[in-house]
């Protein structure tokens, strides 16, 4: 028979990995948490529409990489591609928000393209999103940032670099489009590559996005954005520059930074990391006035980030790993059923721990506990059981051990947890 094997593109994540995403969420949660974020959980699955509207219809993620089918009654759904457009969905259709109010958001979870699968972006991918809605001053963006440089710092990140870009607005963005599509008019399109032959037309924002190194230099000497933004724009930027540089994080400005989504203007980052050799961006974001207001919501402005939390695990370097508290070794048919209820009064009492299922010999059972970390192994070998002993032994490279009581040992625990059970294992002192 053949083997179901998983899609590709779709990882499975086993414990040793999947606990790196659960301590990425956690710090997350704790660290957002300091800056008045909530968890907002939104759907896997959407109407098509909203990201067509959202993202851009000539963008490559709603023109290429989305996993979009027919429902029974023909309705076109989409597996999320990014956070944001569901979130600014949520939000219109919660319908609570009143004017002068800020919300702060977080998401974390799967999201879904359909691109060639890499190191660190397979076509399921994992993102923690933060947004920030009802804000359009410079202090939400730049205290956005700060909370994303403490967030990567806080995980042991340390080489990052955090570059900077405006995109203007509503009012001066269509002449720098103008500019745009002036200098493009003087050049050779047949040498951009075929999907920039058609931003040109479409979208010429986007042709500096484009990541082909021969339509970069073809466009190197293309306009900057920041010489044709409006004095708003400029004081907008002005500020976020002002203070992050008060609170001392470096940047760099980079004017071909253009986001790959068409809801940014103003303020648009990266941050990108040299732990895995070449600079590589572990984040992203901007500002997005306009964006509910385009999906038929209040004209609410708002700036947000996304991590990619693959490329966040491959540069972890200290994830903390959950030790168990105890391996409970079985030597002896008789012991086995009493040692799982054993087992499970300590875990009720806050430890953790196995306990094994079948009698083994002493040498593997110690080999279990050892290669599980446990910091001690509990034995109950035939003498044991006949005597209503716990022999206690302390896993951390010492020889101490000691037996006790069966029926003391969840009263140890009870009162002084696992370091009563780590002091009962040293031997009892003799006098002399």
């Amino acid at each position: 028979m053949m083997k179901i094997q998983k899609i590709k593109g779709f990882a499975d994540l086993f414990p040793e990995e999947a606990a790196k995403f659960t301590f990425l969420e956690s710090r997350a949660r704790e660290i957002f948490g300091r800056y008045g974020f909530g968890e907002l959980r939104t759907p896997l699955l959407e109407h098509t529409e909203l990201f067509a509207k959202s993202i851009g219809e000539d963008t490559d993620v709603v023109g290429k990489e989305m996993f979009t089918f027919p429902d029974r009654k023909g309705r076109l759904l989409t597996l999320r591609p990014e956070a944001t457009a569901g979130v600014m969905r949520a939000f219109i259709e919660g319908g609570d928000w009143q004017p002068g109010q800020v919300r702060k958001y977080f998401t974390t979870g799967p999201m879904f393209r359909y691109e060639r699968p890499q190191k660190g972006r397979q076509r399921q991918f994992h993102q923690i999103n933060a947004e920030i809605l009802g804000a359009n001053e410079p202090q939400a963006d730049a205290e956005l940032i700060l909370m994303l440089r403490t967030f990567l710092t806080d995980i042991g990140l340390t080489r990052l670099s955090v570059e900077l870009n405006t995109l203007g607005c509503r009012e001066c963005r269509p002449m720098f489009r103008q500019a745009l599509t002036a200098f493009f008019a003087g050049l050779d399109r047949e040498k951009l590559c075929e999907d920039c032959r058609r931003r040109v037309e479409t979208n010429p924002l986007r042709v500096l996005d484009c990541k082909v190194p021969g339509c970069g230099e073809l466009t190197k000497d293309a306009p900057h954005i920041t010489d044709h933004v409006c004095g708003h724009c400029r004081e907008h930027f002005d500020t976020v520059k002002a203070l992050l540089d008060a609170a001392r994080v470096a940047y760099t400005l980079n004017p071909r930074l253009v986001r790959g989504l068409d809801y940014y203007q103003r303020t648009a980052f990266e941050i990108t990391s040299g732990e895995i050799g070449s600079q590589t961006a572990v984040a992203g974001g901007g500002r997005y006035d306009g964006l509910v207001g385009s999906l038929g919501g209040p004209d609410v402005p708002g700036v947000g980030f996304a991590c990619g939390m693959e490329r966040l695990a491959m540069l972890l370097e200290h994830c903390p790993e959950s030790r168990p508290d105890f391996h409970l070794a079985v030597l002896d048919e008789r012991a086995v059923n009493q040692c799982l209820i054993l087992a499970q009064g300590l875990r009720e009492r806050g430890l953790s721990g196995e306990v094994a299922y079948a009698p083994g010999s002493l040498k593997s059972q110690l080999r279990r506990a050892n290669k599980s970390g446990a910091r001690m192994a509990l034995v109950v070998g035939g003498e044991e059981f006949d005597k209503g002993l716990v022999l206690i032994k302390d896993m951390g490279g010492a020889a101490d051990q000691r037996h006790v009581p069966r029926e003391r040992l969840l009263a140890m625990v009870a009162v002084s947890g696992l370091e009563a059970l780590l002091s009962a294992a040293l031997p009892e002192r003799t006098e002399e």
